[in-house]
């Protein structure tokens, strides 16, 4: 019951419906723990992709030739360099070309 405070009306009172409604929730947030990580990744790809298309190259390509270059950078802070430093994202992408 104390897990269930703040829920609306029976939700929180009643014994039952207060432990129905904490699987359900202890379910969606297990679900939903695992989907933050794939929806961080299709952002950053995203912000990966916009920011190469305008030096003129695909986001698989780049990838790819990262990888051939063994410069092990991940895409989160690929898309950080991207959004908040494009310069040394252009030297990194000019490097790569």
């Amino acid at each position: 019951m104390k897990a269930a405070r703040g829920y609306f009306g029976g939700r929180s009172k009643v014994y039952t419906v207060a432990k129905n409604a904490l699987e359900r929730a202890m379910k969606y947030s297990y679900k939903h723990r695992r989907e933050k990580k794939r929806a961080f990744r299709r952002l950053w790809i995203a912000r990966i992709n916009a920011g190469v298309r305008t030096m003129g190259l695909s986001y698989s390509v780049f990838i790819n030739k990262l990888k051939n270059q063994h410069i092990d950078l991940n895409r989160k802070v690929l898309a950080d360099l991207a959004m908040n430093h494009p310069a040394a994202f252009a030297a990194l992408v000019q490097k790569v070309k």
